[in-house]
């Protein structure tokens, strides 16, 4: 997850295609991780937060608000990615290896 929004962090604009497609991505692959027992449901639900927040960020976006304006909803989404990467560890290379 952490890998996945540093992709994002460090952009002057993010690309709302780009994230929107990532965030397929990420649905789609969490869904896959979990009906194949490589994550717990606690970790699909936590992961789901972070999907959650980047729709959010992607919804925000299209409504014409700058990337500038969604930097602080990207640094909390990397903190909860950071706490959640302690709690499950291979969840990161996990997503990662479903490129």
């Amino acid at each position: 997850m952490q890998t996945l929004i540093r992709r994002f962090e460090n952009l002057e604009t993010i690309d709302l295609e780009v994230l929107e497609e990532e965030i397929i991505f990420l649905a789609k692959n969490l869904e896959i991780l979990r009906i194949t027992d490589k994550i717990s449901n606690d970790a699909f639900l936590d992961a789901g937060m972070i999907q959650g927040g980047l729709t959010t960020i992607s919804n925000l976006l299209s409504q014409g608000l700058k990337t500038q304006d969604v930097k602080g909803q990207l640094k909390r989404l990397k903190d909860k990615a950071i706490v959640m990467g302690d709690s499950y560890p291979e969840l990161d290379q996990l997503i990662e290896s479903m490129r």
